[in-house]
């Protein structure tokens, strides 16, 4: 067999994804306080990026002094316009579609074809992938890893999330149940349900709204919550003004068995989140807001406190130009002056993608925002992605770690997100989560033995409201919820 060389030509296609596309990347997927730190670093890196401190308001116009040193070119267009409030209105029906998403796309598109990035990771740097690895988990990831694997689905898991979000660095619940199960649309009875399945996780003792609370729940699953140990669960201040006597009379045991008991409460733990580290929570600033106007319109604008404004000062690009000597330096100056044009622009888009994406999700989910949790409509990320003409990749990145302020309270762009169960009639298919809470509202009703429905009943009364649901779909969901078996509950009612 010969050996031989020979040229050959081969045609095909590839993305390259360069530095640049990279930081649009990385920025598009920044939450706002990460967004502030990396914008911090590159204002001391480049000695040509400035933080714009003129007033944004649209009447005011720049100075003398402003226009010289910050030419019009250094902005690229419409970015003045997404640093400020932009109001979007949504339909009020979620079945209508504006017309000329497509051509709305391609103007969000801009200098950067977000669609083009893929499914591809993140491209975080090498420091902060380690630093992720080393540092210690904090309360809220550990609850959220929980609660990813606890079974909770549906209106559930969109309650138990907001709750999640409402436990302090002690582990304690800071919300109230009442205000927020208004806030959600839901029954407070079906809020508190929740909080006991999530006062179930570790480290026992979360979820308390008060210390009597946790220390309780901590008794409860050592099998101690016997009635002399929650008299004296009943009377901590006596403990805490060492009045012994009054507690022993409160608690009916002798002195031997008061002992034991006080010894045993100071084996618990009355801050159950402070053995988990890292960094202490902040306040979280909504990345936009959605206000109701007339009509039964949603406005929807970005949080211009979140948008770091930046210029490129032109008449300093000029001075050091002009005194460059060697190729070093000229080539030092070009790359600043690139790479400010490129992050100005990169923030521009990233401001106009979010805007356009949360806008979609309140036309697609406005009946949450006007009856409450119940009526939270199926979406997934190729939705919102095919109706603004975007990948489901850039969705993605959007949604994550980017905050809606609503009338209902703050949630996570991804909170918006639930699975659909089809329409008997053919029509607009059912919200999980609005199913599961059907499902729930009819065994609450149950009152007698007769009145138990089981899980083909159940399935019978769905189907007449529209709703196309398999029995074992209904009992998954029921036994999803911690709701018995219809045989349990006739026996529970019997004997009621």
């Amino acid at each position: 067999m010969a050996l031989g060389a020979r040229l050959e030509m081969r045609q095909g296609q590839g993305l390259v994804i360069t530095p640049q596309l990279q930081q649009a990347i990385k920025l598009l997927q920044l939450s706002n306080m990460e967004l502030e730190t990396y914008v911090e670093g590159e204002l001391e890196r480049n000695p040509l990026l400035q933080r714009d401190e003129r007033d944004s308001e649209p009447d005011v116009e720049a100075g003398p002094r402003d226009a010289e040193d910050f030419a019009a070119d250094s902005i690229p267009e419409g970015a003045a316009e997404a640093h400020m409030d932009v109001t979007h209105e949504a339909e009020a029906s979620p079945g209508e579609r504006n017309t000329g998403d497509a051509e709305g796309a391609g103007e969000a598109g801009g200098a950067v074809d977000w669609s083009r990035a893929g499914k591809g990771g993140s491209f975080e740097d090498a420091d902060d992938f380690e630093q992720r690895l080393t540092r210690e988990k904090t309360l809220a990831e550990h609850l959220y890893d929980q609660l990813m694997v606890a079974g909770f689905s549906g209106i559930e898991y969109a309650a138990a999330t907001v709750l999640v979000d409402g436990v302090d660095e002690g582990g304690y619940l800071r919300v109230d149940m009442a205000e927020t199960a208004g806030r959600l649309g839901c029954d407070l009875t079906f809020l508190e349900d929740v909080l006991r399945m999530l006062q179930r996780f570790e480290p026992i003792g979360v979820f308390a709204r008060d210390v009597r609370e946790c220390l309780m729940l901590q008794l409860k699953e050592r099998d101690r919550c016997d009635p002399a140990m929650m008299a004296l669960l009943d009377n901590l201040d006596l403990l805490a003004r060492r009045d012994l006597t009054a507690l022993r009379k409160a608690c009916g045991v002798d002195d031997e068995d008061l002992k034991d008991m006080i010894s045993e409460l100071r084996g618990l733990t009355p801050r159950p989140g402070a053995a988990f580290g890292g960094e202490p929570s902040q306040p979280v600033a909504p990345d936009v807001y959605v206000r109701e106007g007339l009509g039964g319109l949603w406005h929807v604008e970005l949080n211009s406190d979140t948008l770091p404004r930046l210029l490129v000062d032109q008449r300093y690009h000029a001075r050091v130009s002009a005194g460059a000597r060697t190729d070093q330096e000229k080539v030092f100056v070009a790359d600043c002056m690139a790479s400010a044009n490129w992050l100005v622009k990169s923030l521009d888009q990233r401001a106009k993608t979010i805007l356009k994406v949360a806008s979609e999700i309140v036309r697609q989910q406005d009946g949450f925002l006007a009856y409450g949790v119940e009526h939270l409509r199926p979406l997934n990320l190729k939705t919102v992605a095919d109706a603004i003409g975007m990948h489901e990749s850039t969705v993605s990145r959007v949604t994550s770690n980017k905050y809606i302020a609503t009338p209902r309270g703050m949630f996570e762009l991804k909170f918006f997100f639930t699975s659909g169960i089809a329409n008997s009639d053919g029509g607009e298919a059912h919200s999980s989560e609005s199913v599961r809470h059907k499902i729930k509202q009819l065994i609450d009703t149950e009152r007698a033995e007769a009145e138990v429905h089981s899980d083909d009943r159940i399935v019978e009364i769905l189907k007449e409201t529209g709703v196309d649901i398999a029995r074992r779909t209904v009992a998954k969901y029921r036994e999803a919820m911690r709701i018995p078996s219809s045989v349990e509950r006739r026996r529970v009612l019997k004997h009621a």
